[in-house]
């Protein structure tokens, strides 16, 4: 059984954990701030008080932090991840970035005799505790093969795209999608509350026909009582959209309306200072003071 090192336990990280110990593997784990490590450790899981210790005690390093530069600093840092990777160990980086830090890792991994994967989720705090995540996986196909186990005790569905950054790149259509069922389901609600409709019953409706979606279904109900809890905070979002519509970019592609919804999301986050909700708190722009 291989020993995995996990770094991130925060609200993904840490039911990711949790699924990890479940499945038998015995797995070490560091976070920025201890005191977020509590409920893994809890569970079993070990500390390492640095990236370089943990990556010392493991055979496979998965990482799930919140931005890119978070990314550069525990696998570039003087104390990170690549200080002490050794020949044979397989790193795998889960947290949504850009595609060519992905890249970027991959080759500096392979000079040392390292192999590393790309592997973004998507599937929030609840696919996150139920073992439901969907991953999509960029790297070395042997090397996706070998770890299939491990992903599996994380995720359903887990597919590879192709070499590095490739999984990146499928969380960021994924995030194309998400950001047209945030701003719709907000706005449908903005619009059935105003025309004085029972907002339940909508939900309901909606959900059961041609408009049903993830987000309608996991993030209307919170909405309505009034919980922004965050199963995945509106500033990674924002970031995420922001790595979107810069890789369109780089393709020559204009996104107008996932270009609109990061407009919606920085005045939510940047502005209004709603960072630390959920990204259901999109409706605040509309009901500030509401719920």
């Amino acid at each position: 059984m291989k020993k995995i090192g996990f770094i991130g336990t925060g609200v993904m990280g840490t039911s990711m954990v949790k699924n990890l110990l479940k499945a038998g593997y015995p797995v070490t784990v560091y976070n920025r701030t201890a005191a977020h490590a509590q409920t893994a450790l809890a569970a079993g899981a070990n500390w390492a008080d640095d990236p370089a210790q943990l990556t010392l005690a493991s055979d496979v390093v998965i990482s799930m932090v919140g931005f890119p530069q978070d990314v550069q600093e525990i696998y570039f840092g003087a104390n990170g991840i690549l200080s002490q990777a050794r020949p044979g160990q397989i790193l795998i980086d889960m947290t949504t970035s850009k595609p060519s830090l992905a890249k970027e890792i991959t080759a500096k991994a392979a000079a040392q005799g390292v192999i590393a994967l790309d592997a973004p989720v998507s599937g929030g705090d609840i696919g996150a505790a139920k073992g439901t995540l969907t991953i999509m996986v960029g790297g070395d196909e042997p090397t996706f093969n070998l770890i299939l186990p491990i992903l599996q005790a994380l995720g359903q569905q887990v597919n590879r795209f192709g070499g590095p950054g490739q999984g990146q790149a499928t969380k960021m259509a994924n995030q194309i999608m998400v950001a047209g069922t945030m701003t719709g389901l907000t706005e449908m609600l903005v619009y059935a509350k105003a025309a004085g409709l029972d907002l339940s019953k909508v939900l309901a409706t909606v959900g059961g026909g041609a408009a049903a979606n993830w987000s309608l279904s996991n993030y209307g109900p919170r909405i309505l009582a009034g919980d922004y809890t965050p199963g995945f905070f509106a500033k990674h979002f924002l970031k995420d959209l922001r790595i979107a519509l810069e890789e369109a970019q780089n393709l020559g592609l204009e996104l107008p309306a996932t270009a609109q919804a990061a407009k919606l999301y920085q005045v939510l986050v940047e502005q209004d200072g709603h960072g630390n909700d959920g990204t259901q708190a999109l409706v605040k722009l509309w009901w500030p003071t509401e719920n």
